[in-house]
């Protein structure tokens, strides 16, 4: 089931250059919106109940949409298999698991109006990357927030699927985006998803385990430092995974991420990650450019597995 490195590699450059272009999309939605239809759906009509329906309920949902995930997976490969275009279906069906262009282009959308001191379109192209309030966002709030999601998202747009695409193969893809978007979606701690969500959160926490800990060091790579404070600091972070990347962001860049964050309007502490002051809108520009570094060597070792992949 695993996939040839220069199949991966493929993808990942076709998303890079095109990712999922708005017309396209605006004819044919991207397949994520699918599966979160169907987790939404499946979400008004089966969290009902006691705690224990609730979370058996869950892990039916995830079940079924990862199932159907991996088998459309599976059935491209098998379908495309026969033909001279197979390698050309799989790096175009794969390019669909990947959004690295995407989250460059949303996080840019950041930092042009914050370098320009326009904090109220700052904060608007915030909030479309995170999910604390961000009305009282100074710029290095603004900043800090912009550079925690480009971390954090790094892994889960970048890392995580090329990982599992190398691995598993278009299923192994398929099924990984398809535990990731129901993360988002469910998998969180307060009603009412504590339970329907269980399944979605532990397994997402599951799948990111090895990537999260690639997605930090290859951050730590393309800067040449940080590892000091990625060990450090990525085990104080709520999220078993989460951290490492933004641990390792913070010691790159010299900055402090983390910190209390507001939510809906209530206040959350979090611990700090990294030393040194708030980022700055400067600071936001070096991380866009580090995220490409860290990009570029993700490539360079799926291109030397495709050297040394067996023929």
């Amino acid at each position: 089931m695993a996939a040839d490195p220069w199949i991966v590699l493929g993808a990942g450059l076709l998303e890079g250059v095109t990712g999922y272009p708005q017309a396209v999309h605006r004819r044919a939605p991207h397949p994520v919106t699918w599966a979160g239809g169907l987790i939404g759906a499946a979400e008004r009509t089966l969290n009902r109940g006691s705690p224990l329906a609730r979370r058996a309920a869950g892990i039916v949902t995830l079940l079924l949409v990862v199932g159907l995930a991996a088998g459309l997976g599976l059935a491209v490969e098998r379908l495309s298999a026969p033909w001279a275009f197979a390698p050309l279906a799989l790096i175009a069906a794969g390019s669909l698991g990947l959004a690295g262009r995407n989250l460059y282009v949303h996080v840019a959308a950041v930092h042009r109006p914050l370098g320009a001191g326009d904090l109220e379109a700052a904060r608007v192209a915030t909030a479309r990357i995170v999910g604390r309030d961000v009305e009282r966002l100074d710029a290095g709030g603004l900043a800090g927030a912009a550079l925690e999601s480009l971390a954090e998202s790094f892994n889960d747009a970048v890392a995580a699927p090329l990982f599992w695409f190398l691995v598993a193969g278009l299923p192994g893809l398929f099924a990984y985006k398809a535990v990731n978007t129901a993360d988002s979606l469910i998998g969180h701690r307060e009603a009412p998803f504590t339970h329907f969500g269980w399944a979605a959160a532990r397994t997402d926490d599951l799948m990111n385990l090895v990537p999260a800990r690639l997605a930090g060091g290859a951050i730590a790579l393309g800067a040449g430092r940080g590892w000091r404070i990625m060990l450090r600091d990525a085990g104080k972070h709520a999220s078993p995974n989460a951290g490492w990347p933004e641990a390792a962001m913070a010691g790159a860049l010299g900055v402090r991420l983390g910190g209390t964050a507001s939510y809906d309007g209530t206040p959350h502490l979090r611990p700090t990650l990294g030393e040194g002051p708030a980022p700055a809108p400067l600071d936001l520009a070096r991380g866009l450019g580090l995220y490409l570094r860290a990009c570029a060597i993700l490539v360079a070792a799926l291109a030397f597995g495709g050297v040394a992949w067996p023929r």
